[in-house]
């Protein structure tokens, strides 16, 4: 279903002659690949989209096909997408960027929803959190402006750190952007792929922004004039206005939901079976695996111990035996 608009909003704003039928992105890797819902187009350097973009009416979020979770390479890719391989172990979540929600008008859309060229490497934090808010205040806006057009991706860079045997990379932030072709309005941010707590506005940004920092044409389809309008601006609070239920911070005394944890047991190898509420899927004994606490994470202690590197006061080498990675007795840790 495409947007459309009243005589009278015509007259306002623009006339239907200049509401493109498929505004799409200019993709800057010749490769784009349409599927039943959304259309991207793929970066075989960073083995992602550098780009996906869709229509979302009301029927794709209302809809009643059911999460099918069958992850797997997209056969359109010419040059091979990601495989499941390159996200196992690597502590990051397979996060879609055109949302299985977003994708529930019908069992092939659902599906296609799951291709490994919808997903990009991110936190589980910020995966189950603060993007998860977003897609929901997407759907939640969609709703209310009966459809519009929606683009996201990481935002892809040279020298980005990467997993898997394809070298997928894990982009550092991720955009996301509204366009409402019967009102005429543009929003989008830009999030930190991490773990927050700060409010969606915090990250609120012109669409010009997100284009000099991923080098995308967006809506080159529009008049330059509209186009340059458009791009220029964006206004939290004409979005949300009306009837849409304000965005608030979690509620502390509300039940946390539990996920498995996305740490792997040093013993046997596999996904750790424990459970746990915290924000970025691992629990306390895998607090270290995970990727925005790796740089920070203690040092592990050694699994044999050694003799002691300290000298003791009488000038001979210490003779107690020591688990401490530095080689140092708690005598001489200091």
């Amino acid at each position: 279903m495409k947007p459309t608009i009243s005589i009278l909003g015509a007259l306002l704003l623009v006339t239907t002659a200049v509401l493109p039928q498929d505004p799409k992105p200019v993709s800057s890797t010749g490769q784009i690949i349409t599927h039943k819902n959304y259309t991207l187009s793929y970066s075989e350097q960073h083995e992602q989209a550098e780009w996906v973009f869709y229509y979302l009416s009301t029927e794709d979020i209302t809809g009643s096909a059911q999460r099918t979770n069958d992850f797997r390479e997209d056969p359109a890719v010419s040059t091979g997408s990601a495989t499941l391989a390159d996200y196992h172990g690597s502590g990051y979540d397979r996060g879609h960027l055109s949302p299985a929600a977003d994708n529930s008008a019908n069992a092939q859309a659902m599906s296609e929803s799951f291709y490994m060229s919808n997903m990009s490497p991110q936190t589980p934090g910020f995966n189950r959190g603060i993007w998860r808010s977003l897609e929901e205040l997407f759907r939640t806006w969609s709703a209310s402006h009966d459809g519009m057009y929606v683009v996201a991706a990481g935002i892809l860079q040279e020298n980005l750190p990467t997993i898997g045997p394809n070298k997928v990379s894990v982009p550092r932030y991720y955009y996301k952007i509204a366009y409402d072709a019967s009102r005429q309005k543009m929003i989008a941010f830009i999030l930190p792929n991490q773990s927050s707590q700060l409010p969606l506005e915090h990250y609120m940004v012109t669409v010009d922004s997100v284009e000099t920092l991923s080098g995308i044409d967006f809506f080159p389809a529009l008049p330059d004039s509209l186009e340059n309008s458009l791009e220029s601006h964006s206004d939290f609070s004409i979005w949300n206005q009306g009837n849409i239920t304000p965005i608030r911070k979690p509620d502390p005394s509300s039940p946390k939901l539990s996920v498995q944890c996305a740490g792997i047991a040093k013993s046997t190898g596999v996904q750790c079976k424990n459970k746990t509420t915290e924000p970025n899927g691992y629990c306390y004994l895998h607090q270290n695996q995970s990727p925005e606490n790796k740089e920070t994470a203690p040092p592990q202690k050694r699994t044999v111990s050694i003799q002691c590197k300290g000298t003791t006061k009488s000038g001979t080498r210490c003779k107690n035996k020591t688990l401490n990675v530095s080689g140092y007795c708690y005598l001489h840790a200091h």
